[in-house]
């Protein structure tokens, strides 16, 4: 027995998430004093300070984005006009377009944007998409041939091009047209088009800077309908596409993305699109209220092209009867986690018609049929995503885990893995180890294709660049990017990426940054609250959904639910009253159980179940109170005192067992309670050979040890 207790006490307990928390300066005078001129909580308003918004101006364009006075986008777009032209005249003599997509979400819903745009304006219209498996991203010279042997004359790329040097060529040398719509980083040299709408070539003070491949596609498709004077019933469709595809790419919530995507999440759960219908019938997406901040129509304000167009369509499609306190709208978590990876889970394993014929049919029978096989490819995906990350973990824990501090990046290559769903799988290595990850497979036994994934100090682009003699095709940006290269570059591409690592990486960088907002006691937690939030949404990239933290909570009930998710409930005392709430951690089976008392951070969710709502935590983070963090690390030089809990006297001290310091809590008849940290288990006894084990959670345990610990930590201070 004692064996079996002394044994289990100093056995190392599964690790928790090794994180780094940045928690916001709090400002409270400034937030108060910002609440009052922006009547709104103060708790709001230190939102928005962390969010770089300080102003009341700042602030009311920040939450009410109808208020904003957008330029026509003619007037940023320096090769707008001279696109609506080349389309207008196609149309006009009925020369072939054919739209060049991309087998991502952003890519499928820009080619369903425009296909039924440009139909709707009478164009004749195909389009083509390359293929994930044998071509990769962009147009290719294959593609161009194959549009001039049908008799295309003008070719208009979406998501995609603006570094297809070649491919344009060749078009143009074939004497076809090319309109250019991107959102990628520019190339040094540009495509010789015939026009490029791309806002990264627009100033940067521009609201339409931040917009993904599918808003050029909708701000190209609403100038052209408001040119021909052909809006009606174009532009609430647009708008659904526009927000399916802004939220499932990352796109940045602000700006017009912001103004535009909190219109379209009040309207998709009413779209007359079928697709759109059928994919939130089968993802069980439910609308829900998003309370008065939700509840703002369109504004009118000087937009030249879009706003009155845009105002006028929503107000007609509102009934009287839709003229309700809470009208019912998507959040966009339920296109981030429901409805994007349906979509996505085609590009990646599937055939991207499927999407096309989703979101521009409108026969309700053929949508559902597609969203079934949407539904059933991205089940799939889960699959395959869940098998290639176990075998990813089991790979990096024999080779690499060791390594990991010296190296400062993962290159994991194997057989056999799907390049669709690496992607995810990087992603989620980035998440569990905290370094940048190049994950690969091999196409044949000569060639590897990857993809690979960042932490925010590391440029995958740059680290690509730095290892371009020994790849082939590359490309993508600060967080993430795809290569391919000779199978037999593959040892010194690791050891270069490994000295690129260690270039810009510093130890302190490798753990995952958990940046948040504010404390919140358990307390304050309720209804209220929440609904005070709904003024920030819709949350997503460069506005993120707020994260809390609570100091020094219990660990009251804990099980595994799912597949290898954590339910919990939490526990803490506020003045002689105990306050409990349940929270999940999702994908957190490696950290099962959870220490009893510990600091936690987490985003808070609404739990619809049978009728009824409440309010729980989504937990991102978690580690040991800093008091317990501190004292394990370097116990006091001076080490023990005396406390008195329920009229008892008590001595209590660190002392060395073995390799950790070990908190012990003596009483008046010599009986020991002994405990290390991050154990649920400690021992309790005269001596170490009677010793029995104790659960140290449980409530007369847990309650002697915070106070034992409030003693020293008065002793540490008067020291």
């Amino acid at each position: 027995m004692l064996d079996r207790a002394v044994s289990e006490l100093s056995k190392p307990r599964r690790r928790l998430p090794d994180q780094r928390w940045q928690i916001y300066p709090q400002k409270p005078e400034f937030a108060q004093k910002l609440a009052v001129l922006t009547n709104i909580s103060p708790i709001i308003s230190q939102l928005l300070i962390n969010r770089g918004i300080e102003t009341p101006e700042q602030a009311q364009a920040f939450l009410e984005p109808e208020s904003l006075i957008l330029p026509s986008p003619l007037e940023d777009f320096p090769d707008l006009a001279i696109s609506l032209e080349l389309l207008q005249n196609a149309i006009a003599s009925q020369t072939k377009i054919a739209i060049c997509g991309d087998y991502d979400a952003d890519g499928m819903t820009s080619t369903a944007l425009l296909l039924r745009s440009l139909r709707t304006l009478g164009a004749q219209v195909d389009y083509a998409i390359p293929s994930r498996m044998h071509e990769g991203y962009g147009i290719n010279k294959r593609i161009v041939e194959e549009f001039h042997s049908e008799g295309v004359g003008l070719i208009l790329t979406v998501d995609n091009g603006i570094s297809a040097f070649e491919p344009v060529a060749r078009a143009r040398e074939l004497g076809l047209a090319v309109i250019i719509t991107d959102h990628h980083d520019i190339p040094q040299k540009l495509p010789p088009a015939n026009a490029i709408l791309n806002p990264k070539l627009i100033a940067e003070s521009s609201p339409y800077r931040g917009v993904a491949g599918v808003g050029v596609a909708y701000i190209l498709a609403v100038s052209l309908a408001q040119q021909l004077g052909e809006t009606k019933g174009l532009i609430q469709p647009m708008l659904a596409l526009f927000t399916l595809g802004t939220i499932a790419d990352l796109a940045p919530l602000t700006g017009v993305n912001r103004r535009w995507v909190k219109r379209g999440l009040q309207h998709l759960p009413k779209s007359n699109l079928a697709g759109v219908q059928a994919l939130i019938q089968v993802g069980g997406v439910q609308a829900r209220g998003e309370g008065e901040q939700g509840s703002r129509g369109a504004g009118g304000d000087g937009e030249k092209l879009q706003s009155q167009i845009l105002n006028r369509s929503t107000e007609r499609s509102r009934s009287p009867k839709s003229k309700i306190q809470n009208p019912k709208s998507l959040k966009p978590e339920d296109i981030g986690f429901r409805l994007g990876p349906r979509i996505n889970a085609i590009g990646r394993i599937g055939n991207p018609q499927t999407v096309i014929e989703l979101l521009t049919t409108d026969d309700m029978g053929v949508a559902l049929e597609r969203a079934m096989q949407c539904e059933q490819i991205n089940a799939s995906r889960q699959l395959m995503c869940e098998q290639i990350e176990q075998e990813a973990i089991a790979y990096v824990e024999t080779e690499f885990v060791a390594s990991l501090q010296q190296n400062r990046v993962l290159v994991v290559v194997q057989p056999n893995w799907h390049h669709g769903v690496i992607g995810i799988v990087a992603s989620r290595l980035v998440e569990r180890y905290g370094v940048p990850v190049f994950i690969g497979t091999y196409e044949d036994e000569q060639h590897i294709r990857g993809s690979a994934r960042s932490i925010p100090e590391f440029h995958v682009f740059e680290a690509l660049e730095y290892c371009h003699d020994l790849l082939g095709k590359f490309g993508g940006h600060k967080a993430a990017g795809g290569f391919s290269l000779p199978a037999e570059n593959l040892q010194v591409l690791r050891s270069r990426l490994i000295e690129f690592a260690n270039q810009c990486l510093e130890p302190q960088h490798l753990k995952p940054l958990l940046k948040i907002d504010a404390e919140v006691n358990l307390d304050q937690i309720n209804q209220q609250l929440y609904q005070q939030l709904n003024a920030l949404h819709p949350c997503g990239m460069d506005n993120p959904d707020p994260v809390f933290w609570t100091h020094n909570v219990q660990v009251v009930e804990q099980k595994i639910v799912g597949k290898g998710h954590i339910k919990l409930t939490i526990a803490q005392t506020i003045d002689n009253q105990e306050y409990k709430i349940k929270a999940i951690a999702w994908r957190w089976g490696d950290y099962f159980r959870l220490p009893s008392r510990v600091d936690v951070a987490y985003k808070l969710r609404e739990n619809y179940f049978n009728g009824n709502t409440t309010i729980e935590l989504e937990l991102i983070g978690v580690r040991l109170p800093v008091q317990l963090q501190q004292f394990f690390a370097s116990p006091p030089i001076q080490s023990s005192t005396t406390f008195e809990y329920n009229k008892r006297h008590y001595t209590c001290g660190f002392y060395k067992n073995g390799i950790e310091a070990e908190l012990r809590i003596k009483n008046s008849e010599g009986k020991v309670l002994a405990m290390q940290p991050g154990h649920t288990i400690g021992l309790l006894g005269t001596n170490r050979q009677n010793a029995k084990e104790v659960d140290i959670s449980q409530p007369q345990y847990d309650s002697i040890i915070q106070v034992a610990l409030q003693a020293l930590s008065v002793l540490s201070a008067e020291l």
